[in-house]
């Protein structure tokens, strides 16, 4: 267990931060692709300056980067810590209303805003370790946005505790805050130059003492339709109508096996995310996603088979079949650098956790980063049943996270 002393203000941010609408929009052209999610980025700018982070800013695409200064005398690789501001398209982020449920007793929560909205025992194990803590939700008419601000108020508490504790020694700490994650634009124009980082850690993960080395390998699949046009009534024997043509193609599907519905675990799927159309033209997006680049590429063999079945009854249609990578298993780059993953679980052990490695079924900045350069896993913020209007967070989690960073960065300098 620690023997430090913290004083924590995570809650505090976390609740505030909360209540700041900075959901990214995948549509948009722009970088961030919505201008909100600056206004979050200038409150923790102007925070960071007040706690005495010198260099502390927003840049123009709705990054906020930040310096804390070593304290050692020791050459200590420079760690960033790393959160996402953004909040998820798929529930609306607007007015949040958190709620608190003080010294949970366990049962269901029913959420007060939609009484229809309620956070089952049942179907939320994790809520089994949370009997005597303090859970925060929403009042179910939006998300709550504890992904990623959990992780963003941790790492504000984190640097508010290092600046009030000059004894704690630490080597040079980075912190970085990005915008349009949640649309997988991350970190598409971050300045890794201007970060100067070695080493780096998402704080993005879900239950307590969690720290993820690995994320699926993921790739995105469009295939164009191109249909026959005929005036429909004189269509017979001629029109070849690509909407029904995708509409084939989506039921040929496997029913098992492939699809997020029907997997877990290590397993992989194929995903239909968007279909648009008329008579002579259409387009399907699939996301297809595996934690090898094997499996991606047997699932994309597969899908395009299926397609080449679907068109023999279209003889005079054609379709066109791209795939475009999105991101890689972070695990090929962090398995060169093991020791950046063992001071993250002695870490969580010093908080008073007990350590779990596992897999996302997802993606996160650091999968990118450490393909950029920058090896960084994944450590846990306590988000949890997140892109829901059941999202839930516990202060008890979020002090844990805090209490992981200080540990962490205090072993780098020690190890050093």
């Amino acid at each position: 267990m620690s023997s430090l002393t913290f004083s924590h203000t995570v809650t505090e941010r976390f609740l505030r931060y909360v209540t700041i609408d900075t959901q990214s929009d995948p549509d948009s052209p722009h970088s961030p692709s919505t201008e909100k999610q600056k206004d979050l980025g200038r409150v923790l700018a102007a925070e960071l300056k007040a706690m005495g982070v010198e260099d502390a800013h927003l840049d123009d695409y709705g990054y906020v980067y930040g310096t804390i200064p070593a304290n050692t005398d020791k050459k200590v690789p420079v760690i960033c810590f790393c959160s996402h501001m953004d909040t998820s398209p798929d529930v609306t982020g607007k007015d949040v209303k958190p709620q608190m449920v003080k010294n949970y007793r366990g049962g269901d929560i029913v959420l007060p805003g939609d009484a229809s909205q309620v956070i089952r025992f049942a179907e939320h194990p994790a809520l089994k370790n949370q009997i005597g803590n303090d859970i925060i939700t929403t009042d179910g008419t939006t998300l709550l946005g504890a992904d990623n601000k959990a992780g963003v108020a941790e790492i504000m508490d984190a640097a508010h505790f290092f600046l009030n504790n000059p004894d704690v020694k630490h080597g040079t700490i980075k912190i970085l805050f990005t915008p349009d994650e949640e649309i997988g634009r991350g970190v598409d124009n971050v300045d890794l130059k201007k970060l100067g980082a070695d080493f780096g850690y998402t704080m993005d993960g879900e239950s307590a003492g969690c720290v993820e080395d690995e994320t699926f390998s993921a790739d995105g699949a469009t295939i164009t339709i191109n249909g026959v046009s005929a005036h429909p009534g004189y269509a017979k024997g001629k029109m070849e109508h690509a909407i029904k043509i995708a509409a084939a193609i989506v039921e040929r599907l496997p029913k098992e096996g492939y699809s997020p519905e029907t997997t877990s675990g290590k397993q992989g799927f194929l995903h239909p995310i968007g279909i648009e159309g008329a008579l002579e033209q259409a387009t399907l997006s699939f996301i297809v996603r595996d934690f090898t680049e094997e499996g991606l590429k047997e699932k994309e063999v597969l899908l395009e088979g299926l397609v080449k079945d679907v068109m023999k009854d279209y003889p005079r249609s054609t379709y066109k079949f791209e795939v475009k990578e999105q991101y890689r298993n972070m695990k090929q780059v962090i398995d060169r650098h093991p020791h950046v993953l063992e001071y993250a679980i002695e870490a969580i052990r010093r908080a008073g956790l007990r350590p779990m490695r596992t897999a996302i079924r997802g993606g996160t900045d650091g999968s990118r980063l450490s393909f950029m350069g920058l090896p960084c896993p994944n450590i846990f913020a306590g988000e949890h049943a997140f892109h829901s209007r059941l999202e839930w967070v516990s202060r008890q989690d979020m002090e844990k996270a805090v209490q992981t960073i200080v540990h962490l960065a205090m072993i780098w300098e020690e190890r050093a």
